[in-house]
């Protein structure tokens, strides 16, 4: 009997062990939505993550929990062994849209990857290179970082914060979009280049969020393949022209440890309530 529970405690030491390098977080909500003039729904979301650490190797793998299944919604595996860092994306993700509209993918497209980073510092810059071939060069220079991506698609992203603005310029194969963050008698303004303005007002826990968002043009199908070769890539769908809308949200945190906020929106003359909780 003895040894049975010499045992037992041997076996509980090992599992609780075992399990402390894992940690679960995770989110919860239900949302009420009138829907403007239509019939007005109800929906629900719960995910979960958990982050398995053991030295300098950390897993982390999400899951959607609120259907009749769970989900795996990523899986992520790093390591860093000095200046190398592996990461490993194990989760493909469902890249193609599941309407004809809305300007989504067409075809399928596999994201999973693996990143092999080597960090070298040469004076104030790192150099980095990833499995597709793309050279990374980034780096902090009188005060203005810079991320340059040589590779497939040159990428350029320069950011800086200059007399109480933050400042973030991207230019990608050629097209350049930026955005502008800052702070005027205690409102956190946002403008992009894409003609989005966001105006939040109040206190951490409670605030009211306006937000302006730009039309949407009409555009066209672009024809693809399912290997993602070719100018149309893998292909996306039209995209039906929308007009320009505005939305206020406002958001406070109760002393349950949940937060509610309220959304309406003039696009569609829509009323949106949702309870939350982070864990």
């Amino acid at each position: 009997m003895k040894k049975l529970i010499a045992l037992f405690a041997a076996s509980t030491v090992a599992s609780t062990a075992a399990v402390a390098g894992v940690a679960i977080s995770g989110t919860a909500s239900v949302t009420y939505d009138d829907n403007g003039s239509s019939a007005s729904a109800t929906s629900y979301d719960a995910d979960l993550l958990y982050t398995g650490t053991n030295g300098g190797t950390t897993v982390t793998v999400g899951q959607d929990v609120n259907g009749a299944n769970a989900a795996t919604t990523s899986a992520v595996l790093t390591s860093s062994i000095g200046m190398l860092t592996v990461t490993a994306d194990m989760f493909d993700e469902v890249s193609a849209a599941t309407t004809t509209t809305g300007g989504g993918q067409q075809y399928e497209s596999t994201d999973t990857s693996v990143t092999v980073s080597l960090d070298v510092p040469v004076g104030d810059m790192t150099i980095g290179l990833d499995n597709s071939g793309n050279v990374v060069l980034s780096g902090t220079f009188s005060g203005v970082t810079v991320s340059h991506t040589v590779g497939d698609t040159t990428t350029t992203t320069a950011s800086a914060a200059i007399a109480g603005i933050d400042m973030s310029v991207t230019n990608k194969a050629g097209a350049t979009t930026w955005t502008l963050d800052t702070t005027v008698s205690g409102v956190d303004l946002t403008l992009t280049s894409a003609q989005k303005i966001t105006a939040a007002f109040g206190l951490a826990g409670n605030t009211m969020t306006v937000t302006r968002n730009p039309a949407v043009a009409t555009a066209a199908a672009t024809t693809g393949n399912i290997y993602g070769t070719g100018t149309g890539g893998y292909g996306s769908h039209s995209t039906a022209s929308v007009a320009s809308y505005s939305t206020v949200a406002i958001s406070r945190d109760l002393t349950s440890g949940a937060t509610l906020s309220a959304t309406y929106s003039t696009k569609d003359d829509s009323l949106t309530l949702k309870a939350a909780v982070t864990f």
